[in-house]
């Protein structure tokens, strides 16, 4: 598919996504909200950008595998999917219902783009391994992306996955991390903390690249350096909880809810603030290039 190549693209289809999600997570009455706002920046470079993808193939054998461990984060996959081409945005509206492919936690080729089942935290990265050694072992070209989450790591399947992943040096395989201190019951270092943690990973042998998770040109360098690399990466993602939400940033008694309808509205009004202040910056910034070419 087209990628998207300049940052306001990217940033306008994140918030597109974001505003999509909350509808859908409305109408369902039921999902989580804080994880996959924080996660928007990040699943839009991935589907957009990064990926060697087609939507119109979805099972293609030299396709990029993308493996949601933290599977309750799903609604930001399924609506990064539909946007992207994989099935009509209006099934979003079937998130959680009886017979949809959007249940609650994704499950395997349930719909195009699904590539794994998740629900047990920790598994997913186990998963991730597996694929990736078998792509090795094929003297496949195709990368596998393996979306974690902080409060995730808590599972010792996590680190028994790195130190398989690092002692088989897994190069194909990137890790990334959404680093948003929260879990459903608080704050991760109230609950178990996991500082030092890029320490700790670097002590796993993993090649550790840590960013702003909203940063549409860090997102992107750190994807394309982890393919330099000669051993398996991970991307520590720096996230804000419910990010573009301002009743719903940082707060992780928004982990897993939804917006009621009253909720919804407000957050809606908030997203279109932002996609109008990122219209008018990039406005300010054309305005100001004309005037440096014409003086």
């Amino acid at each position: 598919m087209k990628n998207l190549t300049s940052t306001k693209q990217l940033e306008l289809k994140a918030v597109t996504i974001r505003e999509d999600m909350i509808k859908m997570l409305e109408h369902a009455g039921s999902g989580h909200s804080g994880g996959p706002l924080g996660m928007a920046d990040i699943f839009t470079a991935l589907y957009f950008n990064i990926l060697n993808h087609n939507p119109k193939k979805p099972w293609n054998n030299d396709r990029d595998r993308v493996i949601l461990s933290n599977g309750h984060i799903c609604p930001i996959w399924y609506t990064t999917l539909a946007h992207a081409g994989y099935f009509p945005i209006k099934e979003l509206m079937t998130l959680r219902k009886l017979n949809t492919r959007l249940q609650g936690h994704p499950h395997i080729h349930s719909a195009p783009g699904i590539e794994n089942t998740a629900g047990p935290l920790g598994q997913g990265s186990s998963f991730a391994v597996g694929i990736a050694l078998a792509a090795k072992m094929d003297r496949k070209k195709h990368r596998v992306y393996c979306l974690q989450s902080d409060g995730e790591l808590e599972e010792g399947q996590s680190w028994e996955a790195y130190m398989f992943a690092a002692a088989k040096k897994l190069d194909n395989l990137t890790f990334i991390i959404d680093r948003n201190n929260i879990q459903i019951d608080g704050n991760t270092e109230d609950i178990m903390p996991l500082e030092p943690l890029h320490k700790k990973l670097e002590s796993f042998n993993l090649h550790v690249i840590e960013i702003d998770g909203h940063n549409f040109k860090e997102i992107i360098s750190a994807c394309n350096k982890a393919k330099k690399i000669k051993k398996p990466s991970v991307i520590l993602a720096n996230t804000v909880p419910g990010k573009g939400v301002s009743f719903m940033e940082h707060d992780y008694h928004w982990h897993g809810k939804p917006p009621n309808k009253e909720e919804a509205v407000k957050a809606l009004q908030d997203l279109h603030k932002i996609k109008r202040s990122i219209l008018n910056n990039y406005k300010i910034i054309n305005n100001k290039n004309e005037t440096k070419k014409s003086g």
